[in-house]
């Protein structure tokens, strides 16, 4: 089902200074909805690209796009887990059913390895006490530096920002994106 955008996405071509910041990241690409409906505000615009977490941290792309689809998929933003789904999903070296499980599966779920039961763990926690307890805590700590911690902890806040944003403009989904994969 097709819901009207709440907010929709300026028409290209965009104004100069936001097409030369967006020809950078989109990197010949078209602009994303998202980032056409955020050009509303120019100056959120210029915050929200210079503040990605997109590019090489202290933590593999893999367990970055994890933390992304897992919280993205527990608030509900279809649209965010689609874009990355398909421009990350491959690259991150993801199967279809690690991407359904990033939806619908459980944090112990076969798929995963220790460190990403421990990514979706933090990103569970997070999204539903919006803190950790002390076991999980001991146990991130056995596994990730505290840099790569606080990298994961800011994408999953992060990612929750841009959530509410795409579910309260209702951004419409990508057409390379996939939409939530069905429950097994």
């Amino acid at each position: 089902m097709s819901v009207a955008a709440r907010i929709e996405a300026l028409p290209l071509p965009l104004a100069p200074p936001l097409e030369t910041a967006l020809a950078a990241v989109m990197r010949g690409a078209p602009p994303l909805l998202i980032f056409r409906t955020v050009a509303h505000n120019p100056r959120v615009m210029e915050r929200m690209l210079a503040g990605g977490l997109l590019d090489r941290g202290s933590i593999p792309l893999r367990l970055r796009e994890l933390m992304i689809l897992r919280s993205t998929a527990r608030c509900g933003a279809e649209y965010e887990w689609g874009v990355h789904a398909a421009i990350y999903g491959d690259k991150a070296g993801f199967t279809p059913a690690e991407l359904q499980a990033s939806v619908h599966g459980a944090a112990d779920a076969p798929e995963w390895g220790p460190q990403e039961r421990l990514v979706l763990r933090l990103a569970d926690a997070l999204h539903e006490r919006h803190d950790v307890d002390d076991a999980l805590w001991t146990d991130l700590r056995g596994a990730f530096a505290e840099d790569q911690l606080i990298e994961l902890t800011m994408l999953a806040g992060l990612y929750h920002a841009v959530s509410y944003l795409v579910n309260l403009t209702r951004v419409p989904r990508e057409a390379f994106a996939p939409g939530f994969p069905a429950a097994a």
